[in-house]
């Protein structure tokens, strides 16, 4: 080659070396195009007609918690579920343990959980669990405050919550976390290693993460000791630990309680007299404190947690330009509970009842003391003090998902599809100790004698039964005289499975239709199949009804559905007079589910920006909730529930003529008093029923919720003001055909105090008006409807020789929240009360200077009604009107959080912090969520101090 031909060649090369360049460069400054929660049409610009608020890590980080429930709780238009509590000890669900979002107080059921915008796994019951996410693998996350079935399909009433993983990373980085409160409990720990390599072509990126959350026990602090505050240090108190017994009368009825005497007081301290001897009996009164139960000596105040994960992501390119994408997650959650020991009864199971026979050794007016011929048997109850009843539910998790997406252009616009494929499943097991074994109870209390070698020995003289295959129990000699030979013979430990698993394939398309003058309509459009399937378990034993547990039936069921979507973005105006940008995005949804039918749900938005400083945007949306397996296909279960019978004379509502007309023709006579497990009449608190109720029960012909959104909102940035936006959105959402699951004391309102008759056929009494039955399960019953308006404001100060400031906030202010319990009844308003704030606001205010850094937020929530003590302790309104009466106004509360970060020059970070920093102190409430005290287990119980500490490498 001659030597001007290889210069040529030479030129030539940089040239096109250089072309290339240029063009790389213009490509990647050139806007991306990138799909925004809410809609599946790639944008540029990141203003939308749907009200999106987001997270960075960074701020997840600042806040000091550990688990992205925990930070997404703090929004203003959130609260924690008040059934899915840390406290709420006493409830039993699949879900225990795990962390739930409702989103403007409609339910966590109603809210939908993506990653990187597919779907993330369920429950039987259709609740997703946020915790299995791991923070420390999150870029961001977006919260849609909108409907979005449209979009997305069944669950997006409330909004959606979509959790962005990060995707690429080059090194790794080694997170650490301790946190404790002030009170030395309540520890914290966090520890993750993130590392991830590769390039354009191929990378990939892999996390581990470790969290534990410690138990704070109720018995630990003054304020939570106690049922009802230390206040009332004796109200509240349960079933005692001492035998206590009755005897028939000769009309054939059980005559009135007896108590064994005993030392010791409230907290099951303390000797038991003889125990057969009949004249070591005293009678049972309500006001022998001694001889009752304070259960919260047993009982957790908050629950621990403990949470790993596995995750890794990848993506590599392939040829014909397509990209590959996959997630694998894998989790395991393990938490428990503890609770008093079992209030058991001889009518523990009312198709089983067990009594002290007349023939037991251990029985004061059996026939080893009265005589051959002359015993009888004994309806009995103690509190099994010895051994606190625990739950401990272990939870795995795992979603699989890949993702084929390609771009092309077509008659030169561009275009982008994706097919994918995305498996999600639960699977866990709930082991139960502290229930009784009726079978070996009724044994253990049947005929026993006392042998030659001074043994007291199953059976009678003439048929005994063998040491091994039987232990005597002393039931009514109380903690003192049980021995740990007979608790293991009489207990039992309680097993159950359960398990979902959610598969679903997804092709879609998105690209450019054609242009218009105000710009290209966009278009976007696909296909769906998912197939559910899920089963609840309990076991065998659990379900035969011979266990002091709960019993319960099996769940088993499954559906699929076929989906297809079509959504288009159409400028309409753009650089015009009071026109600089107007566009519609109208988008519609057919699903058909395979058993309950079909479904179509539609919605219309817009965007119009008058000037480039102002946009005004609005959505009208059609949604839909699908029964969850549960839901249709539940077996139900015996329930312990927490009531306040409407019927009782002094603390229900019988002061309402029509209450008192109804009570006295279901049975609840004139001066009728609920009672507790010792037969003394229950405080305004209520209390834990004294027979299992059956609840939750499947209905398979419950149709999907429906719902109407709609929104209308302003955002500003004011060019004069650098740095400064702002944003008010006005929302409403109604939601008819509501599925729900009713409580004990919407039973009985309903029956008594809306006279509708179909409650009142659910429920039955004694002779002396106490409920001994009454069913509660699913139904599409009633409406929802909330108003309000979510406000936020930030501010980026320009930089000074004192750091960069800036200032956010976020508000939230209710209207209206209110609900009908069924087509016929009138609205019941909601807003105002406990878990109902009228307006939320945090305010925060970040600060970087160099290496360092701090950030202090102000959580505020606007003052509600609280249930009363009683009518006239802690009662503010006596003739108050809210939902359940009289109530009792709780005053605003604030917490101040603080946080303290620094950098170092080894890619180091240190974090402090402090969250509720000036040590605000719970407050009493009887309205709250907690099963064992009158202390909020969701708010802070006192300063929370926490350290941590990054690495990168």
């Amino acid at each position: 080659m001659h030597q001007r031909t290889k210069i040529a060649v030479a030129v030539a090369m940089a040239l096109n070396a250089l072309t290339a360049f240029a063009q790389a460069q213009a490509e990647a400054e050139a806007p991306q195009r990138v799909e925004i929660t809410g809609s599946r049409i790639r944008q540029v610009d990141l203003e939308t007609a749907q009200p999106v608020s987001k997270i960075s890590a960074q701020q997840i980080q600042a806040t000091g918690l550990v688990t992205v429930g925990d930070v997404l709780n703090q929004m203003t238009s959130s609260a924690p579920p008040t059934g899915f509590s840390k406290g709420s000890t006493l409830t039993s669900n699949l879900e225990m343990g795990g962390q739930y979002i409702d989103l403007r107080n409609l339910g966590p059921e109603r809210l939908l959980v993506l990653v990187d915008g597919k779907r993330w796994t369920q429950s039987v019951n259709g609740y997703t669990d946020l915790s299995t996410v791991p923070t420390a693998m999150i870029e961001r996350i977006e919260i849609l405050k909108d409907g979005a079935s449209a979009i997305y399909g069944s669950d997006a009433i409330a909004g959606v919550i979509n959790i962005i993983l990060k995707t690429r990373m080059t090194g790794g980085a080694v997170s650490l976390y301790k946190g404790i409160n002030e009170g030395g409990d309540g520890k914290s720990e966090d520890y993750s290693l993130t590392y991830g390599a590769g390039d354009e072509k191929a990378s990939m990126i892999f996390g581990i993460s470790h969290s534990e959350q410690r138990a704070v026990w109720a018995r630990d602090r003054e304020i939570t000791k106690y049922s009802r505050g230390p206040g009332h240090p004796d109200a509240g108190l349960g079933g005692g630990p001492w035998g206590a017994i009755r005897l028939k009368n000769a009309d054939g009825d059980w005559g009135d309680q007896m108590v064994l005497n005993h030392t010791g007081g409230k907290y099951g301290d303390g000797v038991g007299a003889d125990s057969r001897n009949p004249a070591n009996y005293h009678p049972a009164s309500a006001s022998i404190n001694d001889d009752k139960y304070s259960t919260t000596n047993d009982m957790m105040f908050q629950a621990p947690t403990a949470l790993t994960t596995i995750i890794t992501k990848g993506e590599i390119a392939l040829p014909k330009d397509l990209r590959l994408k996959t997630t694998a997650m894998y989790s395991e959650r393990t938490s428990s509970t503890q609770n008093g020991g079992y209030p058991l009864q001889s009518a523990t199971q009312e198709a089983f009842p067990v009594y002290i026979d007349k023939d037991s050794y251990f029985n004061p007016y059996g026939s080893s003391v009265a005589g051959a011929g002359n015993g009888q048997d004994l309806y009995f109850n103690r509190r099994t003090v010895e051994r606190p009843r625990i739950t401990e539910n272990r939870s795995q998790t795992l979603h699989i998902d890949a993702v084929l997406e390609g771009d092309f252009t077509l008659r030169g616009l561009p275009w982008n599809w994706s097919a994918g494929y995305n498996h999600n499943s639960v699977a866990g097991n709930i082991k139960g100790t502290g229930n009784l074994n009726l079978l070996n109870l009724k044994k253990a209390l049947g005929p026993s004698f006392k042998n030659a070698s001074g043994v007291v020995q199953c059976g009678t003289a003439e048929n005994p039964i063998a040491l091994g295959a039987c232990v005597p129990f002393n039931v009514l000699g109380g903690p003192s005289a049980s021995n740990k030979q007979a608790l293991d013979y009489v207990m039992a430990t309680g097993q159950s499975t359960y398990g979902s698993t959610i598969n679903s394939a997804t092709a879609d398309m998105a690209g450019e239709l054609f242009s218009l003058p105000a710009g290209a309509v966009g278009i976007a459009g696909g296909l769906e199949h998912r197939s559910v399937r899920g089963f609840d378990q309990p076991g065998q034993f659990e379900q035969s009804g011979y266990s002091s547990d709960l019993a319960g039936n099996a769940t088993y069921g499954n559906y699929s559905v076929k989906e297809a979507y079509l959504e288009a973005n159409i400028p309409v105006l753009k650089d015009k007079p009071f026109a600089k940008l107007l566009s519609l995005n109208v988008a519609s949804r057919y699903s058909d589910y395979s058993n309950f039918g079909s479904t179509t749900n539609s919605k219309v938005s817009f965007m119009w920006k008058p000037v480039d400083d102002f946009l005004a945007r609005g959505t009208w949306a059609e949604g839909f909730r699908a029964p969850s397996l549960g839901d249709t296909f539940g077996g139900g279960t015996q329930s312990f529930d927490e009531y306040m019978d409407i019927c009782d004379s002094v603390n229900g509502q019988r002061n309402n003529p029509t209450v008192a007309a109804n009570c006295l023709a279901g049975g609840a006579p004139a001066g009728y008093r609920q009672v507790d497990q010792s037969g003394n009449p229950v405080d305004a608190g209520g209390n834990q029923s004294n027979v299992a109720f059956q609840a939750g029960a499947g209905n398979a012909a419950l149709k999907p919720e429906i719902a109407k959104t709609k929104t209308l909102g302003f955002v500003y940035n004011p060019s004069f003001i650098p740095g400064l936006n702002a944003s008010l959105d006005w929302f409403k959402v109604s939601v008819k055909n509501r599925i729900t699951a009713v409580d004990a004391d919407f039973v009985l309102e309903q029956c008594y105090l809306k006279n509708v008759s179909s409650y009142c056929a659910v429920i039955k009494r004694d002779l002396a008006g106490n409920v001994i039955s009454l069913a509660r399960g699913n139904a599409n019953l009633g409406e929802l409807s909330t108003e309000g308006v979510d406000i936020g404001l930030g501010y980026r100060l320009p930089r000074t020789a004192y750091g960069q400031f800036n200032i956010r906030s976020d508000s939230t202010w209710v209207k209206s929240f209110k609900s009908k319990s069924s087509d016929e009844s009138e609205w019941q308003e909601y807003n105002g009360e406990y878990n109902y704030n009228r307006f939320k606001t945090n305010l925060t205010v970040d600060w970087s200077m160099g290496n360092w850094s701090a950030a202090v937020t102000s959580r505020y929530a606007s003052g509600v009604k609280g249930k009363c003590y009683s009518p006239t302790e802690e009662c503010s309104n006596p003739d108050g009107d809210a939902s359940f009466g009289r109530y009792n106004k709780m005053g605003s509360v604030t917490y101040t959080d603080l946080s303290v970060g620094y950098k170092t020059p080894w890619k180091g970070q240190i974090l402090v912090g402090a969250n509720n920093v000036f040590d605000k102190a719970p407050r009493i409430t009887y309205s709250g969520n907690s099963s064992g005290s009158s202390v909020d287990p969701n708010a802070p119980i006192d300063r929370f101090v926490y350290v941590r500490y990054n690495q990168a490498f």
